[in-house]
């Protein structure tokens, strides 16, 4: 029996097996023993299938909606393996999911849908019949291999829409801080910049493109083995932007727990679903962490800095 593999000690993936993980699989809440008819309460990790496991939510009790779904992709998710289907039972299965959480959303909530090129095609279509989509975010991803007769995927979408006109828009929440290299100034005095401690710098709006998104790899504290775990820093835009303090977030495909961590670092309410027990486990191990270590990487001082700002974060 071969032995297994030893970390270097600066690898900081979280990948223990379902053995290991059983204390904090018992902190969830398995759908398969859960005896009542609604879920009254917050900050918890529901293990089960998703459309068995939305049916105990409260309807119009969630805020926020970070949706995750599979891609039309064929995947292996340790143990689960989601196989490419057709365009047509794809539509219908994005409905089917769209239509359970419509309900769930306050009349004031916001949902983002996350997706590749390809699932965007029909999500976004999907969405349309249902909510008041407001834009498409793309994020550039920069990870994966190139192909020889096509290129390189290295961005992903996500859509945003909400139930209503009335809904939550932080706009200050999320600007991002650039170096300003090339200062300009009138009359002597620094226009749409600022001079600090740490260098010029110009707090900018956000736009519907972002490259300033580090995926998450072996050094990070924020990473697992989970095969398309997706960055706090991306998830912590999404929540600063269309939530508040005390507010519910509901991630659906929790995958390893990544809005559940970042909804607690940022003073939000959580609740996860996911089908997968290990990694509903590694979602409470970074849940347990996050009581020591709420830092979000590229998030700091209240800003997010742009890509490769590191040593200005750190500066006093």
């Amino acid at each position: 029996m071969s032995k297994k593999k030893k970390k270097s000690p600066l690898n900081k993936t979280i990948d223990f097996n379902i053995e290991e993980g059983t204390p904090y699989i018992k902190r969830c809440i398995d759908l398969k023993a859960f005896d009542k008819e609604l879920l009254t309460e917050t900050n918890k990790t529901i293990i089960g299938d998703f459309f068995e496991a939305i049916q105990i939510i409260p309807n119009e009790s969630v805020d926020l909606l970070i949706v995750d779904p599979p891609y039309n992709l064929t995947k292996e998710y340790h143990g689960n393996r989601y196989a490419k289907t057709t365009s047509e039972k794809y539509h219908i299965y994005t409905e089917e999911w769209i239509v359970a959480l419509k309900e769930k959303l306050k009349p004031t909530g916001t949902i983002y849908v996350c997706c590749d090129w390809c699932s965007s095609l029909i999500i976004g279509v999907e969405l349309m019949k249902h909510f008041n989509v407001r834009n498409r975010i793309t994020w550039q991803r920069e990870k994966g291999r190139g192909a020889k007769t096509n290129w390189k995927n290295s961005i992903e979408d996500i859509w945003y829409a909400t139930q209503s006109n009335e809904f939550t828009f932080n706009l200050d929440a999320v600007k991002e801080r650039r170096q300003v290299l090339a200062p300009y100034r009138v009359e002597g005095e620094p226009k749409d910049w600022e001079e600090t401690s740490k260098g010029k710098f110009r707090d900018t709006c956000p736009s519907n493109f972002w490259n300033d998104i580090t995926i998450p790899f072996w050094s990070m504290p924020e990473n697992t083995a989970h095969p398309t775990q997706k960055p706090e820093k991306l998830i912590a835009k999404l929540i600063l932007a269309s939530s508040n303090e005390g507010d519910v977030v509901l991630d659906p495909f929790l995958g390893s727990g990544t809005t559940s961590v970042v909804a607690k670092k940022l003073n939000r309410q959580y609740i996860g679903i996911e089908q997968n027990p290990l990694y509903c486990a590694w979602a409470e191990k970074r849940l347990e962490i996050a009581d020591e270590d709420n830092s979000i990487q590229g998030y700091t001082d209240g800003v997010f800095w742009e890509r490769n700002t590191l040593a200005f974060q750190k500066q006093k």
